[in-house]
């Protein structure tokens, strides 16, 4: 017999009873009925019941067992007893009988427990995160983990691409975010980077004349933490293309991931990938008030400014004659009291704002009646009219917001989401994808006048060079986003490969052709010879998991995550070095006051 285990605690059924076996795992709990001990003993596969009573020859070993200890034991296969099958577990229909024991590592006290579901500070969790990761939710999660990454290699190789890997150690290239600095030993003074993407080194394969490449790419950015981003490294499917348009990218990535989401989305529904919407950065921020909308929820703000200028209500109609102003309206199916209506206002004033205008619709008996203070400011004509635009009916409401447009579409878009929450409206059963799409590459400066990039400076403008000679505020770039419930999963774009318009498209921003040279000279350098049209995207794993795992925070899926201080309280990083290797390397710590 194996000197560990014949069997792993998932695989033995009714069809073993009388067998003899071996079992090796932990104890995940002990109950003691009168004498007679019951050991679940828990492996990476599953649990098996363990039975021990005074016959056994190593009874006296085993009250001496305690939870997470780790435990060889030789034993023999039972049946239960009818009345105590367990259909959950698939060993629930028998137990195996105690004939010998071997620990093979105790345990201290724990810190947390590995048995059952309780709350435990971040804190506790990521110290001792080997402990956390025997929990059952935990194991799913990583199990899970790697399955939706074996689901997305093998798809992408079934639509004959092939998977190259890039560097790690690279030169620092502005990606959105701060790099990850690297000192060179050999070069005292000079730095190497972490990759915040593989993006100019899988644009460098197209022009190598690898037609299509993937990867499952680590990449590194210094960034603060959010719920949903890690504050150091994530992993990404990064994939690129040659002589494709923006459409062919969509037709190649949207089938991969209906696919991993039908797979693996526990009965949720998927629409066909080519229904996805394709809707405009513009119209995504005017209809939802952010670029990577939740379209579970139904909700869809439209501007409303003509039923309040030159209105009665004076704080709208005088923001309505400055420049660039407009009202917009968020329709609330279902939220007509005005319980309901103080409420939303409330959360707009936590939120900042001095509050959120309302009216609802109510039935009086005699027909319907606009209420609240707004209702009566307007007059019943202007109100009318904006029912009529919202559709809306009696026990619904609708809320507004002034103002210039960035100024508050942040705030409408999350109080969209808290009304459709709220009013129970989004469809829990359901992956909602959508591409947001025609994203501006520039941006003004609303004090400086200047002009900047607005969005990634690599994506080909739509028009190409005439595009350049207008308005830059006009431009917008082939780049693409793609949103699912609420959560930016891809972004990409189809690459500006020709150098004039990239140093012209550069000039625009500020930045001259040596500049341009300076920064991206590997890049431009190849361009110069031959390059071809090319494009991709990058979908981010770990967000594709957060949600397959329905949990609301990218921690619960990554195996060894840093705390939102980014440190990694188990491995006790980052550390200050030693002065050998500050020496080594050329440095001094300058100290911090």
């Amino acid at each position: 017999m194996h000197a560990y285990r014949s069997h792993s605690c998932a695989a033995l059924t009714s069809a073993n009873v009388g067998d003899t076996v071996r079992l090796s795992g932990w104890v995940h709990r002990v109950r003691d009925h009168g004498g007679v001990l019951f050991i679940d003993l828990r492996d990476h596969y599953g649990m098996t019941q363990l039975l021990c009573d005074p016959d056994s020859p190593v009874f006296a070993e085993v009250e001496k067992v305690r939870s997470e200890w780790c435990i060889r034991i030789d034993g023999t296969v039972k049946a239960r007893d009818a009345s105590l099958v367990n259909p959950k577990i698939p060993t629930g229909e028998i137990e195996v009988f105690v004939r010998d024991l071997e620990v093979l590592g105790t345990s201290a006290e724990l810190p947390l427990m590995v048995f059952g579901d309780q709350e435990y500070p971040e804190e506790t969790r990521l110290t001792y995160r080997y402990l956390d990761l025997r929990r059952e939710k935990m194991q799913d999660n990583m199990k899970l983990r790697s399955d939706v990454v074996a689901s997305i290699r093998k798809r992408m190789w079934d639509r004959d691409f092939r998977e190259y890997q890039t560097p790690i150690i690279t030169a620092s290239s502005p990606e959105g975010a701060r790099d990850f600095l690297v000192p060179s030993r050999l070069h005292p003074g000079k730095f190497y980077a972490l990759p915040q993407a593989p993006q100019q080194f899988k644009q460098l394969l197209m022009v190598s004349g690898f037609d299509k490449y993937f990867q499952i790419a680590p990449c590194f950015r210094d960034e603060d933490p959010r719920a949903d981003r890690s504050p150091t490294d994530f992993y990404q499917l990064d994939l690129e293309m040659s002589f494709v348009t923006q459409q062919d990218v969509f037709d190649t990535i949207a089938p991969v991931l209906a696919g991993v989401f039908e797979e693996f989305g526990g009965g949720k529904s998927v629409d066909a990938p080519d229904s996805w919407e394709q809707i405009s950065y513009r119209d995504a921020a005017l209809w939802y008030g952010s670029d990577k909308p939740d379209l579970r929820n139904p909700i869809k703000m439209q501007v409303v400014s003509d039923h309040f200028a030159g209105s009665g209500f004076a704080i709208f109609a005088k923001l309505l004659e400055q420049d660039g102003t407009e009202i917009r309206a968020i329709p609330a199916p279902g939220g007509g009291s005005r319980k309901f209506c103080d409420r939303m206002n409330a959360y707009a004033q936590k939120e900042g704002l001095p509050g959120m205008g309302y009216i609802f619709w109510r039935d009086q008996g005699e027909g319907m009646e606009a209420a609240g203070p707004l209702a009566k400011n307007i007059g019943p004509e202007r109100t009318e009219a904006i029912r009529l635009q919202l559709r809306l009916g009696v026990g619904d409401a609708a809320f507004f917001l002034g103002g210039k447009p960035k100024t508050f579409e942040a705030i409408a878009g999350r109080a969209r989401n808290v009304i459709g929450e709220e009013l129970k409206l989004i469809d829990e059963n359901r992956f909602a994808f959508a591409w947001i799409v025609d994203f501006p590459i520039y941006e003004q400066d609303a004090e400086t006048g200047k002009i900047d990039f607005e969005h990634n400076p690599f994506s080909m403008p739509q028009g190409g060079m005439e595009a350049l000679q207008g308005d830059p505020l006009d431009v917008l770039g082939f780049q693409y986003d793609l949103a699912c419930n609420g959560y930016e999963l891809v972004s990409g774009a189809i690459r500006n490969h020709r150098p004039e318009i990239m140093f012209k498209a550069f000039e625009i921003a500020g930045y001259d052709e040596s500049e341009v040279r300076k920064r991206f000279g590997g890049m431009v350098n190849a361009f110069q010879y031959g390059a071809p049209p090319h494009g991709g995207c990058a979908a981010g794993i770990d967000r594709i998991v957060m949600l397959l795992a329905g949990e609301q925070n990218i921690r619960e899926v990554i195996l060894f995550p840093m705390n939102q201080r980014a440190e990694d309280l188990m491995m006790d990083a980052p550390s200050e070095p030693t002065s050998d290797q500050l020496m080594e390397l050329g440095l001094r710590v300058i100290p911090q006051d």
